[in-house]
């Protein structure tokens, strides 16, 4: 600003708040002030800066003189976003006040993000008098916010990396299972005991209600979590298909509902019993039937699994056995509470209710049963 510029500004300043009983303290104020400010004229050719304070030079590295007189665009500069530069633009000829954020460049040309609030100084006639801009540099928030950016890549990169490591173990774990089956199968025949071989079976529908686990978590996007309704219906489909009962017909209910990986074997291994031991016993002599399987998230997760078979099992049951030892094991390992009852109409119902905390709701697009 030179002497005249300065001369008429001030006096401008000062004209107008004496008519008001002000005292001038403006030029102190923005004077001393760390945040950077300028005021430029509208009513000269290109707007230019009639006014920088301290804070506004030491920002962007220039001399007074060399700043006095310019219009602000020579901080602009190749990276200077145009749409923002734009805006601005309109925000001036429409004499409007506009805060926006516009990379610009110091004397040295480094870049500084500048934080620039833009207000249109009015006469109490309307007229358009000067141009007030507050500045800031933040710079530093910008390179903040593109660390983190940085971070959050990385993260999702290693979180990637890790998933897909996790989905080649439970394909190979899934390959490994299917040899085991393939074993059993084979040394089963050698086996003429008819209960040695049951007992074999039964081991054989347990692998490879495993291999169904790991096969829902290689096929799925997230390694952690494992679909329940997806993961009931294979199993029940598997189970039938190897019964050869297709007298026996399955109604299925089957909300949307995650488990975090770590529950799914054992969630696996418990249905797996208790599908079991309906087809071993609710349907004998070539009976044919009904499952219905029902699974829901409430105050808890709720599987029920419901036959309309001949009842409970015979009295003379063994109550030591394996599978029932097997299903109160997996039982507590679930924090579930497993309930065995007769049916409202005959046959069996199941209750496995498991906390809440255990499922998670799918999104609202997953398949339901």
């Amino acid at each position: 600003m030179d002497k005249a510029d300065a001369a008429r500004f001030a006096g401008r300043r000062r004209a107008e708040r004496a008519e008001r009983g002000e005292a001038d303290s403006f030029s102190a104020i923005v004077r001393s002030t760390h945040l950077p400010m300028i005021v430029t004229d509208p009513r000269r050719h290109d707007n230019p800066i009639v006014f920088a304070n301290p804070a506004f030079l030491r920002m962007t590295g220039y001399e007074r003189y060399e700043v006095t007189g310019r219009n602000c665009r020579f901080l602009q500069g190749p990276g200077t976003c145009p749409d923002a530069v734009a805006r601005v633009r309109e925000a001036i000829r429409a004499e409007q006040a506009i805060a926006i954020d516009l990379l610009n460049y110091r004397k040295d040309g480094s870049t500084f993000h500048n934080a620039l609030h833009l207000n249109p100084v009015h006469a109490e006639t309307g007229e358009l008098q000067f141009f007030f801009a507050a500045q800031l540099d933040v710079t530093e928030r910008y390179r903040l916010v593109r660390e983190r950016e940085a971070a959050n890549t990385a993260l999702h990169d290693a979180l990637a990396v890790q998933t897909t490591l996790v989905h080649e173990i439970d394909h190979r774990v899934k390959n490994n299972l299917q040899m085991i089956a393939a074993m059993i199968v084979l040394q089963s025949q050698r086996i003429d005991d008819p209960a040695t071989r049951a007992s074999m079976m039964e081991t054989l529908q347990r692998v490879e209600a495993l291999s169904t686990v790991h096969r829902r978590l290689h096929q799925s996007e997230s390694a952690s979590r494992v679909d329940v309704a997806g993961l009931v219906r294979d199993l029940v489909a598997d189970m039938i298909g190897a019964s050869g009962r297709s007298d026996i017909r399955v109604a299925l209910d089957l909300a949307p509902v995650l488990v975090h990986a770590e529950k799914s074997v054992a969630l696996a291994l418990l249905f797996n019993e208790i599908v079991t031991n309906i087809l071993k016993h609710a349907f004998p002599a070539g009976r044919p039937g009904t499952i219905a399987i029902r699974v829901g998230l409430a105050e808890d997760l709720r599987i029920v699994v419901e036959d309309d078979g001949v009842g409970m099992p015979p009295a003379d049951e063994p109550k030591g056995s394996f599978g029932q030892a097997l299903m109160r094991t997996l039982a507590r390992q679930l924090g579930a509470r497993l309930a065995v009852e007769s049916g409202p109409r005959s046959g069996t119902r199941v209750v496995v209710a498991m906390p809440a905390s255990v499922g998670l709701p799918a999104p609202v697009d997953a398949p339901a049963g």
